[in-house]
């Protein structure tokens, strides 16, 4: 394992469990639409983690998509919580847990741009 994947695994691992959570949580809420959105959760997590963690080509070629769905996903939740409501403590938690998700899925995004093109990058000659 060298120095650049320690990184990346903790921050799949972060990532993933934060959707863990924000999913239960709305799981445990009860209701059509909190058991649909803990099912979104559910199933772009599960996405996320077989893009990182398949090693086939085509899979990793488009890794970027459920990463960005995750990311989507819990915006489009922010926003339909600050229009919607109802407005208690559990919401608000919820919510940081959600901006998380989304600043580190925008780490994680930056982070395979930046390798995919030091990839590409042609060796530095002397």
């Amino acid at each position: 394992m060298s120095a650049n994947t320690t990184p990346r695994i903790l921050l799949t691992g972060v990532i993933l469990e934060l959707t863990l959570a924000t999913a239960f949580i709305h799981l445990s809420l009860g209701g059509t639409l909190f058991l649909l959105n803990a099912m979104g959760y559910l199933a772009l997590g599960a996405a996320y983690l077989a893009g990182v963690a398949l090693p086939m080509p085509a899979v990793r070629r488009f890794s970027w998509l459920p990463r960005a769905g995750l990311a989507a996903f819990a915006s489009v939740t922010i926003m339909a919580y600050l229009v919607i409501g109802p407005y208690f403590t559990l919401g608000w938690v919820t919510k940081g847990i959600e901006v998380a998700i989304v600043l580190l899925v925008i780490a994680d995004l930056l982070l395979d741009a930046d390798a995919g093109r030091a990839a590409r990058r042609p060796p530095r000659s002397a």
